[in-house]
Formats: structure tokens, C-alpha cells, sequence
């Protein structure tokens, strides 16, 4: 089954609500509309919903809310201030934040009325995960919000890599906190089993550098805190990839010769290696997918058609 259609077949079995702050912009309203008739996701759109209803009548059976106007918005502007009040936030920031859409549907996610969120087509990645991170916080065993990518090659075979959009030069306990989301988000999209390589220039040594301790490192703290996972490293690609490599430059490792999850030692070569992927191997980029949250907030990129933003909720929701 072609990776999209499985990713709405499993949004559609798991009925999640989804909510969209960005709820008067033409694609995400389209999108809300689109996603309600197929039954993939219940959508909920904010923003004034008279205003929303009279610019366009086919929203009449989407759920609409109002941060401005919310019954929630004094409990949760006082929940926001006592979060945050360690950082200098005073009650009246707090209460101007929670009518920004972009921290009222956080505050969604966080208390339960919606699974997760979806934003970015008309606000940038920063200012989505701020919100995301200051309301629904990092998941636990993780840092750290990070992004991976699923890359679905011609062969059939797919690949998750990571980080390839966020974190520049991650240290080693941020390069662990990017493994153990990025099994996770392996498992829930892909479905299978998550085999880690951490790459490096090196593999078992065959070069000592700075940059090889830390993904040594980065491998064993994600063994003490998740000690199931099935993980290795240093591995050079080809080592983790490659069976006869494996066989030769790491024998007996669980993960050499059939790695499914690649974690790239910085935000260099991640995103050089899934564009080369992308472009040279003809593969399927799907991403980014933003990782490391308690709950899942997913970015859009601003140039973004009704289809894409179909798709990242459908993975919002397994993600849920």
C-alpha cells in the first residue's frame, strides 16, 4: 500500500481530533473541509466563527472555536502565568498569549480537548514550537524537539532519518534525545521494528575524534534510558546499511546491515543526506516531521498546498 494512503487509513481508524490555529486561512480551511468529508480526523478550526462562517459557508459542519471568546481563557491564562512565571511572564502576557491562536490551541492539546495541532502555513516554525514547547512541553527520556523524515525510496524500502531541520549542532545528550523520538516516530508511521544506526565517519573505532565520542556517547545514553531499543554505534553508512559491510566493519552488531532508522551526527549531514536522497535516488521525502513533544504539534511550511496539509494531520493523528 502506497506510505500515503496507509497514513490516512490509519488517521481514519483512529478518528483524533485535530486542531488548526491558523482556522481563516483559505488552504487550512479547505483542508478542515477535505479531512471531515473523508472521515480521516475531526477537525477544529479557531477563530471568530461568525466571521469564519460567513466567509465561507462549507465550514458549517467544522468545529469552530474562539480563543478570544473562550470560557477557558481565564483558568487557563492563570494555568500559563504559574507555568511560566519562573521565566518572568506576568499574568497580563499570559492572558494576551492564550488569544493567540497558536498558544490557545497548545493549551487544546495539553488539556485534552484535541490530540494535536497543526500550524505553520502562514506562521513560521519558530513561533509554532515556542508555543508548542512553553505549553505542551518535551516528552519524556527526551531534551530536546527535534524533526526527522520518512524517506520512502523506488525500492519500497523505508528509511527515517533524523535530525535534518532543527537542532544545528546537537551535543550528546541532545543526539540521544533525537534517537529515542525518532524510534518513536518510526514505529507509529512505518509500523516497524526501529533498528538505530547513530553514522558516523567512523565505525567501531576505526577513527577517534571528538565528533565519533559523542555519537559513541549519544549510543550509550539512549541505551540506559531505553534499554529495549535496538541500537549501535559509531556506524559508517555503508556499515549500517550494507550486510557484507556490516559483516566485515561490525561484526555481531544488531544493527549493521539492517538499520531502518539513520541518526546523523549533525544538522549538516542529515539535511545534505535526505536532499541528496531525495534528489539523486529519486526517493519520497515526507517531513518534516516535528519530534519530542508530550503531545504532537506538527509545523507546516508556508508554501503548502490542501494536500499537504491533509497528509501532516493524517500523521498528527497517528502520532497522537
Amino acid at each position: 500500500m502506497d506510505i500515503i494512503q496507509n497514513f490516512k487509513q490509519l488517521a481514519k481508524e483512529r478518528q483524533r481530533k485535530i486542531v488548526f490555529p491558523e482556522g481563516s486561512e483559505p488552504r487550512i480551511q479547505q483542508a478542515a473541509i477535505d479531512l471531515g468529508q473523508q472521515q480521516l480526523v475531526h477537525p477544529i478550526l479557531l477563530g471568530n466563527p461568525e466571521r469564519l462562517s460567513a466567509k465561507n459557508q462549507n465550514l458549517k459542519e467544522i468545529e469552530l472555536q474562539d480563543p478570544e471568546n473562550s470560557s477557558h481563557h481565564a483558568a487557563w491564562s492563570e494555568q500559563f502565568y504559574q507555568m511560566r512565571k519562573h521565566k518572568n511572564m506576568t499574568h497580563e502576557q499570559a492572558r494576551e498569549l492564550l488569544k493567540n491562536p497558536l498558544y490557545f490551541g497548545a493549551f487544546m492539546v495539553r488539556e485534552g480537548l484535541a490530540d494535536g495541532a497543526v500550524a505553520g502555513s502562514v506562521n513560521t516554525t519558530g513561533d509554532v514550537l515556542r508555543a508548542a514547547i512553553q505549553v505542551i512541553g518535551l516528552a519524556p527520556r527526551v531534551s530536546v524537539v527535534s524533526s526527522s523524515f520518512i524517506m520512502v525510496m523506488t525500492s519500497g524500502e523505508i528509511f527515517t532519518f533524523a535530525d535534518c531541520a532543527v537542532i544545528p549542532d546537537p551535543d550528546a545528550d541532545q543526539l540521544a534525545s533525537i534517537a529515542v523520538s525518532s524510534a518513536e516516530t518510526h514505529h507509529k508511521l512505518v509500523q516497524t521494528e526501529p533498528h538505530i544506526a547513530m553514522l558516523s565517519f567512523s565505525t567501531k573505532g576505526s577513527a577517534e575524534h571528538p565528533k565519533t565520542q559523542k555519537v559513541i556517547e549519544a549510543t550509550e545514553l539512549v541505551r540506559s534510558r531505553v534499554p529495549s531499543v535496538t541500537i549501535d554505534g559509531e556506524l559508517q553508512f555503508d556499515a549500517a546499511y550494507l550486510e557484507s559491510v556490516g559483516r566485515r566493519k561490525a561484526p555481531g552488531s544488531p544493527v549493521a546491515g539492517k538499520a531502518n532508522v539513520f541518526i546523523f551526527p549533525d544538522l549538516d549531514s542529515g539535511n545534505i543526506a535526505y536532499k541528496i536522497t531525495e534528489r539523486l535516488a529519486g526517493a519520497e521525502a515526507i517531513g518534516p516531521i516535528i519530534q519530542g513533544l508530550a503531545k504532537p504539534y506538527n509545523d507546516l511550511s508556508r508554501g503548502c498546498s490542501v494536500e499537504d496539509i491533509l497528509h501532516v494531520a493524517c500523521i498528527c493523528a497517528i502520532l497522537a
